[in-house]
């Protein structure tokens, strides 16, 4: 399904729930901000989001380049070079995977 026919979704990165929250972290695992893209808003603004897509919506996460760097220095998901650390990673993996057979 094309992301194009997916409900689209605009959200604040803090009122994401904890497993979506996860997913993107398994798929930005170098952090956010090299990530962000440009769009106007429904009043005409340009504002900045990251796009994350799951298989029943595409989201565009609010967030500009200093909150999405504040984002990554401030999760301890993440080491001091802003790389999602490894023991993490195989932990979200392993939720998704328990969550998809459940």
């Amino acid at each position: 399904m094309s992301s194009s026919s997916k409900p689209r979704v605009v959200k604040d990165y803090a009122k994401l729930d904890k497993q979506v929250k996860q997913q993107i972290k398994l798929n930005y695992p170098e952090g956010f901000e090299g990530h962000l893209i440009k769009f106007k808003n429904k009043d005409g603004n340009t504002v900045s989001a990251l796009p994350f897509e799951t298989s029943d919506y595409y989201y565009l996460i609010r967030m500009t380049v200093s909150q999405a760097q504040e984002i990554i220095e401030d999760d301890d998901d993440y080491d001091d070079e802003g790389f999602l650390k490894e023991e993490v990673k195989e932990e979200y993996e392993e939720e998704d995977i328990d969550e998809e057979f459940e």
